[in-house]
């Protein structure tokens, strides 16, 4: 008998669930988002070791004592990507489809005394998505690769001392994915087959926060997010050809509709930052972000049936730790008016060999600007930032076969434009 796999490798069946851990990435390294803010993203996030309004609760929640009263601010970030990719042999090009995202956030402080805070936060800590046409050359790797995280994360702070605080609080997260990819049929003659994985899991961590006041306008800041695992459990789903029989009971057979399932570990983060007030009119601040991506060792997927064959498909992944620098500030000018500004540059933490078109992740330049607008207890912020990614070289054999792999060189950048609206009560 004529099996399936004598056309199309497991590894192509399998590997479009590999992207389940794969989407864009928004100058955060591998998927990590961080537009947490409007203000923060004015200022490249420079924003651990002095309070920035309740999307503290994010950067850093000990410093929650710092708001006064009860503060609400809700924002969302308007993310126009674009991907290009050339051949490296035939020089020919395509490019991701056109898509806009909006990952979008919603913070609630309240400061009960001299002693104790607390918050609520509600945004997007991971995710977005990579779109390329279905006829790319890649198409065998990824075509569309889409994932939405949820974090509810409520925070408790408390000022140990005048100049000491500490918070904790717990990372409910909530993920859902939708992927596809193509399957390669042209060895029997037939047009590719479509595959789509959709799911969705959840998982719990918790994250900490420490903030100190070292005096003579300078603070210092740091908090921590824990590994958060979490379980994703779906469906594959396969759109094959017509064929004529008996091939198409041979292909119905080998690409059945399954359960899948996988694990995915998001990664600890530790931010820190130092912060100085020259004045009342100027605030800068300086720090790094670290993001332990080494969680992401291998992927391994398990169906419920066998699809050519095979239930288990594990493979390798070996993604390193990584770091992010950088600069930000903010100018009053008036009792209205606050100027924002920020760089940011950050390492990638994907090694060639396993550098593949679902994420073509690089390092990172980011350039950004701001404006907080104070009206009474409305504050009004609009920032914009330019994401350029440093071009990326692709020369490994992730994707099979030789005019599979699309190796070539990957080039990105994203335009970010960011909106909150603050009240206090």
């Amino acid at each position: 008998m004529i099996y399936l796999k004598d056309w199309v490798s497991a590894a192509s069946i399998f590997g479009f669930l590999i992207v389940l851990q794969s989407p864009v990435t928004v100058y955060g390294s591998g998927f990590g988002i961080f537009t947490q803010g409007a203000s923060a993203l004015g200022q490249a996030d420079a924003v651990v070791a002095h309070a920035n309004g309740p999307s503290t609760i994010f950067f850093n929640p000990a410093l929650l004592h710092q708001l006064p009263s009860t503060q609400i601010e809700i924002g969302t970030t308007l993310l126009f990507p674009s991907r290009d990719f050339k051949n490296a042999t035939t020089g020919g090009t395509t490019s991701t489809e056109d898509k806009l995202y909006y990952p979008s956030s919603l913070y609630v402080s309240h400061t009960f005394n001299d002693k104790i805070s607390a918050g609520v936060g509600l945004f997007n800590p991971f995710g977005l998505g990579t779109e390329w046409n279905g006829g790319w050359e890649g198409r065998y790797i990824a075509t569309i690769s889409k994932i939405e995280t949820f974090n509810i994360n409520p925070v408790v702070s408390y000022q140990i001392t005048p100049d000491l605080a500490f918070a904790a609080g717990l990372d409910v997260i909530l993920l859902n994915a939708a992927l596809e990819k193509k399957v390669n049929l042209s060895g029997i003659g037939l047009p590719d087959a479509n595959q789509k994985f959709e799911g969705d899991g959840n998982g719990v961590g918790y994250n900490l926060g420490v903030a100190y006041n070292v005096g003579q306008g300078i603070s210092i800041g740091a908090s921590y997010r824990s590994e958060v695992e979490i379980d994703v459990k779906g469906n594959v789903n396969f759109t094959i050809p017509t064929a004529p029989a008996p091939i198409d009971g041979i292909l119905a057979a080998n690409m059945p509709n399954a359960g899948g399932k996988t694990t995915i570990t998001l990664p600890r983060q530790l931010l820190a930052g130092i912060a100085y007030k020259a004045n009342d009119t100027l605030t800068v601040e300086t720090g790094f972000r670290w993001e332990d991506w080494r969680s992401f060792k291998e992927s391994k997927v398990e169906l419920s049936q066998p699809v050519s064959g095979q239930t288990t498909i594990t493979d390798a992944r070996n993604w390193h730790d990584t770091f992010a620098i950088n600069i930000g500030g903010k100018y009053r000018l008036n009792d209205t008016f606050t100027l924002l500004t920020g760089y940011l540059f950050g390492w990638n933490p994907v090694p060639d060999s396993t550098f593949e078109p679902a994420i073509p992740d690089a390092n990172t330049h980011l350039f950004c600007l701001g404006t907080d607008m104070t009206l009474g207890n409305v504050t009004l912020t609009m920032s914009y930032a330019y994401q350029l990614q440093q071009e990326r070289n692709k020369q490994n054999d992730v994707g099979g076969a030789a005019g599979s792999t699309a190796n070539g060189t990957y080039n990105a950048d994203i335009h970010l434009l960011g909106f909150s609206v603050k009240h206090q009560f």
